[in-house]
């Protein structure tokens, strides 16, 4: 029972998102009605202002390292284990994607996903980053970072750990962040794909 309290919890936390609220404080357009039309830093930088795009990173990855952390350090009381700590991370993640509060319309999930990882491990959330930064700056292309980052994350955790059920959690997590960027990969193949600071159109 305090496990899917945990984990309702969790999907709630998940299903904010910054994106919209930023933009609606900023009084920027509404980031699902221009660019990439996702809720997410990315798209929200194509407005010209970096202040709203860093919230927006900010806290789509502090609600995915928060509700993890809190399952981590406070869980144990309630009886939440290991599985109940996997649970709790696609559960957040699924309410970025799927937000019940935004109608479903969510976002790809690259921050949170790091905020999820960072949570679990300090040392496995900057290896990732680490393989974002290096992509992005080799290429311009934050969903070509994304996509590698996400193929490597479930390989950082199983070489610094084991597998286990988180493993298993990033692994389901890397693989519904690559089913969210089917277009993105699309554009990449066709030569389509906006690059990093592309204004809006």
């Amino acid at each position: 029972m305090n496990t899917a309290l945990f984990v309702l919890a969790a999907y709630l936390i998940g299903s904010i998102s910054f994106a919209v609220v930023v933009s609606k404080v900023f009084r920027l357009d509404d980031p699902r009605s221009y660019g990439s039309k996702n809720p997410g830093a990315t798209n929200v930088l194509r407005t010209g202002n970096k202040k709203a795009a860093l919230l927006t990173l900010l806290g789509d990855g502090a609600k995915g390292f928060v509700a993890v952390y809190l399952a981590k350090t406070c869980g144990a009381a309630y009886g939440i284990d290991e599985t109940g700590i996997a649970l709790v991370a696609i559960a957040v993640f699924l309410g970025h994607l799927w937000p019940v509060f935004f109608r479903f319309v969510g976002g790809k999930g690259v921050a949170t996903a790091l905020g999820i990882l960072l949570a679990i491990n300090g040392w496995l959330g900057l290896a990732t980053l680490a393989t974002w930064l290096i992509i992005a700056y080799a290429f311009r292309y934050s969903s070509l970072s994304a996509i590698v980052a996400a193929i490597f994350a479930p390989f950082f955790y199983v070489l610094m750990f084991e597998m286990d059920a988180i493993a298993l959690s990033i692994a389901v997590m890397s693989a519904l962040l690559l089913f969210r960027h089917q277009k993105n990969i699309a554009n990449l193949l066709a030569g389509k794909e906006s690059r990093i600071g592309s204004k809006k159109k």
